[in-house]
């Protein structure tokens, strides 16, 4: 009894971030204006909302944030629960793992990076051999086209453009691998599960294909490619049939009007674009298409030197800076601000999230239903495991439109991690008061309960639905009924609507 209720205060207090944490601090390379190699201090564990302070962020030490190099141990928040507590779902939103830039900066060379992989190149993982092999079995799986033509590996000795990296690749594999071992005490899954029981879906670029199989080999390692069915969602939304809304694209329109606006008004980006332009030897206007700082945070990534070119008789040649860079990135993290403030993405952001949120809820309620006291199971059980392999623009429309606004952009191989709990029994009735004869003591079903978990941080209590929820020491999780009312109702009140058919085309259902 006191193990049981000394645990649950430490869940709550964690809970409410009432017990500090001291992560461990490691060396991390970075690299210095001049193009080489310095040192900076990374913690083990970074948060997913930036802790408030009264000096401007550093927009270098974001970019490592976002690089998210697999060089240090993590730690996780996944699987923790109340004592007696049973995990009944897990559904996973993952961005892809590093990859090579998809443009290209203008009269420079492109970073050599190799996209094989070898288990003799950092980093690597001990699972590397292992997934090499396993993925050459590939054919024995079920695929939904066109992604039985995907090759299930990167391959390139010269990466081709937005090809995953192996660095991506071992990114989720220990993503995988760090939530098999935070669920595997809850038997989420059964040994021997069913096909119906994992459900795997990506996009149709190689980049999410693989960065899905990577993070699957390393939760299920040797899994049973005869029982995987890798689906394909055609729309980085995963919106399924339910796609088509003009009321998302205006919002989006209108949110893409407000990015240029701010954007052309900042004279100090301006002039950095001029003045790289100047170095490179192309027009202005010809950098910008080249949206340079995809190209310039893989060469940081990957401790490369910025990109030089040799000077000419113009005048023109030398290196892009880390000074360039910086101000490229300040300028994005002023924009997240003025979004935040605009509210045009949160609006776009419901709108376009809306499908893939509603299909989540219905997977939970089948789950409860089959888990229900007294209840036949469904033979071959229902979806207990979830992936969906995206990218940028789809973990963060679904941060936005669950209220986790703070949150940082998803990194490189981000994950969003969304938990179906039951609670025990409880007995109904007087607990003093012994049964009558021939009377039988009636228990009560276990209540449900959601957990949402960004990047191994527990971020439930910063979600709309449950950013207001009366927690206490008794019961500090939050009902799952405050998600499915926020889901089939409650979200659309921001665009004035009670319903996505009303919130799309602006008539009640």
């Amino acid at each position: 009894m006191v193990s049981a209720a000394a645990t649950l205060l430490f869940f709550f207090l964690s809970c409410v971030n009432l017990i500090p944490t001291t992560p461990a601090v490691e060396q991390r390379p970075f690299q210095t204006a001049d193009g080489g190699v310095g040192g900076a201090l990374g913690k083990s564990r970074k948060r997913v909302f930036p802790v408030p302070h009264t000096q401007e962020p550093d927009p270098v030490a974001g970019a490592y944030e976002y690089c998210n190099t697999p060089n240090r141990s993590e730690q996780a928040l996944e699987g923790h629960s109340l004592p007696d507590y049973k995990l009944l779902s897990v559904q996973i939103m993952i961005r892809h793992g590093d990859r090579y830039p998809i443009y290209s900066i203008p009269k420079t060379k492109r970073p050599a990076i190799d996209c094989t992989l070898s288990s003799s190149r950092k980093p690597s993982h001990p699972l590397l051999n292992s997934f090499i092999s396993h993925m050459g079995q590939g054919g024995q799986g079920h695929w939904e086209s066109p992604l039985s033509s995907v090759p299930r590996l990167p391959n390139h000795s010269a990466c081709e453009m937005g090809e995953l990296t192996q660095t991506g690749v071992v990114q989720h594999l220990r993503n995988g691998q760090l939530l098999h071992h935070a669920y595997k005490h809850h038997n989420l899954l059964p040994p021997k599960w069913s096909p119906r029981q994992v459900w795997v879906e990506t996009t149709g670029k190689s980049r999410t294909l693989q960065s899905g199989l990577a993070f699957l080999y390393g939760f299920i390692p040797d899994f049973d490619w005869s029982k995987l069915t890798v689906r394909h969602q055609w729309s980085t939304l995963f919106c399924g049939s339910a796609c088509d809304c003009p009321a998302r694209n205006r919002y989006l329109e209108e949110e893409q009007k407000r990015q240029y606006r701010i954007r052309v008004s900042d004279t100090e980006l301006e002039k950095t674009y001029v003045d790289m332009a100047r170095t490179l030897g192309v027009l202005t206007r010809q950098l910008r298409a080249a949206n340079p700082i995809d190209s310039l945070l893989c060469h940081l990534c990957h401790g490369i030197s910025f990109p030089c070119v040799p000077v000419g008789e113009s005048g023109a040649g030398g290196c892009l800076t880390m000074a360039q860079f910086a101000v490229i990135r300040r300028q994005q993290l002023d924009d997240e601000v003025d979004r935040r403030q605009a509210k045009l993405y949160h609006k776009y952001a419901i709108m376009a999230m809306y499908p893939y949120l509603n299909r989540t809820a219905t997977k939970m309620e089948r789950v409860a239903r089959d888990n229900e006291a007294g209840r036949q199971r469904r033979a071959g059980g229902e979806e207990v495991f979830t992936l969906s392999s995206a990218h940028d623009v789809t973990v963060a429309p679904l941060l936005s439109a669950l209220g986790l606004e703070e949150a940082r952009f998803p990194r490189f191989a981000a994950r969003l991690v969304f938990e179906l709990w039951k609670s025990p029994p409880a007995i109904q009735g007087q607990p003093k008061k012994k049964a009558g004869k021939g009377e039988k003591s009636k228990a009560k079903d276990g209540e449900l309960f959601l957990r949402v978990l960004y990047n191994g941080e527990d971020v439930t209590f910063h979600t709309t639905f449950c950013r207001t929820h009366d927690r206490h020491a008794g019961q500090p999780l939050c009902p799952l009924k405050n998600f499915l009312s926020f889901v089939r109702k409650d979200m659309f009140r921001v665009v004035n609507a009670t319903s996505y058919q009303e919130a799309c085309y602006g008539r009640p259902v």
